[in-house]
């Protein structure tokens, strides 16, 4: 399980993001706090995999929750999260050392991703990638609606088209083999396909 501590003065978006999160088997939001300096509190008692922490907020900001973690050595991956498409922000955001950067309007899945490679110890750290975020969601999220996809059933059709078979995927996703088998069958039913080439086929005319 992946613990999850979030920093958003915005009580809405932070409760959106709560429950976004939590539809992933594997993710927990264990914190939620209006300011950094609440935050870096918390850390100080308690273990936390992946802090989500907003730039603008009262008290500390998020620049200030990473110097914090950074010079007082708290083992946590630091993603920021910003509402502004800036380059100077986000030179300023590797050079504070953070892992990851994503834009508050990316599609969710784009979180959940980054979530998951900032634990496994990969930095998402990419301005240009950063800058077609808001294009790329905006089609995959077109490809989601199309098809009526959960976000678990476009994650699994990746991973059927990076070669893995269930047994994997059941691995990779911490999942029950039985789990994925149920989500092909909806996905083939959904995409009206019958066989995995088939299946790869149509990823690949969705440009997926």
């Amino acid at each position: 399980m992946i613990r999850i501590a979030l920093a958003d003065d915005h009580k809405l978006f932070a409760k959106g993001i709560e429950s976004i999160l939590e539809e992933e088997d594997d993710l927990q939001i264990v914190g939620i706090f209006p300011n950094g300096s609440e935050l870096c509190e918390y850390l100080l008692e308690n273990e936390v995999d992946v802090v989500l922490t907003d730039l603008n907020m009262p008290i500390m900001d998020g620049f200030g929750v990473l110097e914090f973690c950074r010079e007082n050595k708290i083992p946590v991956k630091i993603v920021i999260l910003s509402m502004y498409d800036d380059e100077k922000i986000y030179k300023k955001c590797i050079d504070k050392k953070a892992d990851a950067f994503v834009l508050k309007d990316a599609d969710p899945d784009e979180l959940v991703f980054t979530v998951h490679e900032v634990f496994e110890g990969r930095h998402v750290l990419n301005f240009e990638r950063v800058k077609k975020q808001a294009i790329q969601g905006a089609f995959f999220d077109a490809f989601r609606m199309r098809y009526r996809l959960s976000r678990r059933e476009t994650e699994i059709i990746q991973l059927i088209k990076e070669g893995n078979q269930n047994k994997e995927i059941a691995e990779i996703l911490n999942l029950s083999q039985q789990t994925v088998e149920t989500h092909r069958k909806n996905i083939h039913a959904k995409l009206q396909v019958s066989s995995r080439i088939e299946l790869v086929n149509k990823a690949h005319e969705m440009n997926l």
